[in-house]
């Protein structure tokens, strides 16, 4: 992406990040929720959930499984935690038919719950226990009948992965692969007989949006691709030599609070206006292609700075802790009266 490229993007983003202003309440800025967390991983969603309040979400949720929910509350007092997942352990000797009214009740318990946010993140930490992802399923599909957005990462991009009719042709969902989980999606979906090798990445990655119907792919890597099917768009500028665990997690909390907004913006504003057209021209009218160009790039600002000050030893914490500065430094608050 060249520099006079780099900056329109920044400028057409900012056209969509809302004002700050003492007239506005609680919510209007976003609420977004995470589901995710296990007994094993309970960083994963903390670093989601966290990155949409530093990026300026006002209200941010986790729902995750009852061993990971105390443990997750200890990270930080922003976050409201919902601990209503269950795991197999905790039924080794129920039936088929108890297994599913305990899913069921994990999924009632979140489903009064979605109506009140502006995108949802499936998948950090979440594992691949199978009565938990029974539950994430039945979530999935009530959030695409509430046509609520979807950001999936990690073991959310696992279960789709499985069952690709959970996000298939569902144009606001929004997939973030790995390369390794890339491979395995395109493996999915174009049979193991694909070749790999022989495919330019972009057009890859945009055969492989059309073929799920036109989602939005973010595929992570040297440089992040983001595709819809229709159109690729690459971004490579920024970013850290070291590699840290929870980075992904990271770009999947921003991508949601940046798709909040994004959405927000196309719902409000008339087509025929000058800023419509820059916002069409910049991100094709799509707001998952803006939001995972945004979550892309203020993810990789971060961990520069993170890096400038850290070198070898940044870890997670820290790139996080620098959310706040870079989303100023790209996207002014503005005025405070």
């Amino acid at each position: 992406m060249s520099w006079s490229n780099l900056e329109q993007v920044v400028s057409a983003i900012r056209a969509f990040v809302p004002a700050l202003a003492p007239t506005k309440h609680k919510g209007q800025a976003g609420k977004v929720a995470v589901l995710g967390g296990c007994r094993e991983y309970t960083g994963a969603p903390f670093f989601a959930a966290i990155s949409a309040l530093k990026i300026g979400a006002d209200l941010s949720h986790v729902f995750c499984a009852k061993g990971a929910g105390t443990v997750i509350k200890s990270y930080s007092p922003e976050l409201i935690v919902h601990p209503v997942l269950e795991e197999s352990y905790e039924h080794e000797s129920a039936s088929a038919q108890e297994r599913e009214q305990v899913a069921e009740k994990a999924f009632s318990a979140i489903r009064e719950w979605l109506p009140r946010f502006d995108c949802l993140v499936v998948g950090p930490g979440l594992g691949r226990d199978d009565l938990l992802l029974r539950t994430v399923a039945k979530v999935i599909r009530e959030a695409r009948s509430a046509e609520l957005p979807l950001v999936l990462d990690g073991d959310g991009l696992w279960l789709a992965t499985q069952e690709p009719a959970l996000i298939q042709g569902y144009r606001l969902a929004i997939l973030t692969p790995n390369p390794n989980e890339h491979r395995r999606l395109v493996d999915k979906v174009f049979g193991p007989d694909y070749k790999h090798q022989q495919t330019d990445t972009g057009q890859q990655l945009r055969d492989l949006a059309a073929r799920l119907g036109h989602v939005t792919v973010v595929q992570k890597g040297p440089a992040d691709q983001v595709s819809d099917g229709d159109t690729v768009q690459a971004f490579g500028e920024f970013g850290s030599p070291r590699r840290v665990g929870g980075q992904g997690d990271i770009m999947a909390g921003s991508i949601a609070i940046f798709m909040a907004w994004a959405r927000q913006f196309v719902q409000q504003t008339e087509q025929g206006t000058d800023a419509f057209q820059f916002f069409s021209r910049t991100f094709s009218s799509n707001p998952g292609i803006a939001a995972g160009i945004a979550g892309s790039l203020i993810t990789r600002y971060a961990a520069r700075e993170a890096f400038g000050k850290h070198k070898r030893s940044t870890t997670t914490t820290e790139i996080i802790a620098e959310l706040g500065s870079s989303v100023e430094a790209l996207f002014p608050a503005g005025p405070s009266t």
